[in-house]
């Protein structure tokens, strides 16, 4: 029977046990897409019974729905501590440290990708929507031109791409990855391969 306690000595406050939930389901719903993910998944993923995931979120549509309000959150104040240096012509490449520091948070990238293929959805496309214009608003009115802000969003999305195929195991063995690690990563590659998800992981 699942454990609604990571220690037998210790109860988690609801507060963390629904940053827990929230943890375990943005690893999840970034591995096996919102379609592919049940909330039984991310009970067991998180250690708790699966009445607990639906008593405290609700249906799994409101749980993509947090997992995503909770990405957006992380990614926002990863923005902001590189802003907080001074918004000048660094400003990007410390944004770009801080959203590969992101894949710390497992399936964060990948969630966010799921979330902006899913525009048709009634209930989650709007709020993906939403996110994704919160990004562009932010990018200009930090003074970034509209070029400029495409060229970063593309940059973001391709590292999502990435980052999703799992290209992480084939960065040394294919040439063609190497020169694409090099050419997106030239002074983080050692950490993606570090942090990011490998092909034979669940998440």
């Amino acid at each position: 029977m699942a454990s609604e306690t990571t220690s037998s000595k210790k109860r988690l406050s609801s507060d963390e046990r629904r940053a827990l939930i929230l943890t375990a389901a943005i690893a999840v719903f970034g591995a096996k897409g919102y379609v592919g993910t049940t909330t039984d998944d991310i009970a067991r993923a998180a250690g708790v019974s699966q009445p607990y995931v639906v008593r405290l979120f609700g249906t799994k549509e409101q749980l993509f729905l947090a997992a995503l309000d909770e990405t957006l959150r992380l990614l926002f104040e990863a923005f902001a501590r590189a802003a907080d240096a001074g918004v000048d012509d660094e400003i990007e490449a410390r944004m770009g440290h801080e959203y590969v520091g992101l894949l710390n948070v497992r399936g964060l990238h990948q969630s966010l990708s799921h979330a902006f293929l899913l525009g048709a959805h009634p209930v989650i496309g709007p709020r993906a929507r939403d996110g994704f214009a919160r990004v562009w608003e932010y990018l200009r009115e930090l003074g970034f031109s509209a070029d400029r802000a495409q060229g970063f969003l593309a940059q973001g999305m391709m590292i999502n791409t990435m980052i999703g195929l799992r290209l992480a195991d084939d960065s040394d063995a294919d040439p063609r990855i190497t020169d694409l690690f090099a050419a997106c990563f030239p002074t983080e590659k050692a950490t993606v391969l570090a942090l990011a998800p490998r092909v034979d992981e669940p998440w």
